[in-house]
């Protein structure tokens, strides 16, 4: 009957195998999290170094741009026979990449204009407006100047980037994309 008295019991009447203070044999350890604090601060430093590392070629890949701009070279790309537009008719191109489209404009007998058709503001296409004599995004009302590529009305604030063009041999050819100056 001593024996019994000297055994400890916890709260729900449980034998306590020894003699200890703060009841630890009570814990299930195989209901434990898998990932605990420092696993889960682990498992993230181990991403973000993968991510940072998996940048560095686009990182590289800019900044040779940024640092000398002018090295870039562009294709000669035929556009339009001069013939086959008349002053005021427009045509839609890809210009340079094959997702980059851009907008061709015949203003007058020997003048054109090229532009980038996504407007500044959040990349809604960009159409020719030959009533108006401007360029119209339609998603926010956005007009363009047709000679300047720079927006007279609506949210865009920054011009339309302007493709260089050069006039030989009966046609109009794209040369390349002139540099965003602020």
């Amino acid at each position: 009957m001593m024996e019994q008295d000297q055994e400890k019991r916890d709260r729900n009447g449980s034998r306590v195998p020894y003699d200890e203070d703060n009841y630890t044999h009570n814990i299930r350890k195989d209901n434990e999290r898998n990932l605990d604090r420092r696993s889960f601060l682990k498992t993230m430093a181990g991403a973000a170094g993968v991510f940072a590392i998996s940048t560095l070629p686009w990182g590289a890949i800019a900044a040779k741009y940024l640092v000398n701009p002018s090295k870039r070279t562009y294709p000669v790309k035929k556009l339009a026979a001069l013939d086959a537009m008349k002053a005021g008719d427009a045509i839609e191109f890809v210009y340079p990449g094959e997702h980059d489209t851009a907008l061709l404009v015949r203003l007058s007998d020997q003048e054109f204009k090229a532009y980038h058709n996504a407007c500044t503001h959040l990349k809604c296409p960009v159409f020719w407006s030959k009533e108006k004599d401007e360029l119209v995004c339609p998603c926010h009302h956005g007009l363009f100047d047709v000679h300047t590529g720079k927006p007279t009305a609506g949210p865009p604030r920054r011009p339309l980037p302007e493709i260089e063009l050069s006039i030989e041999n009966g046609a109009v050819y794209a040369t390349g994309v002139k540099r965003y100056e602020a």
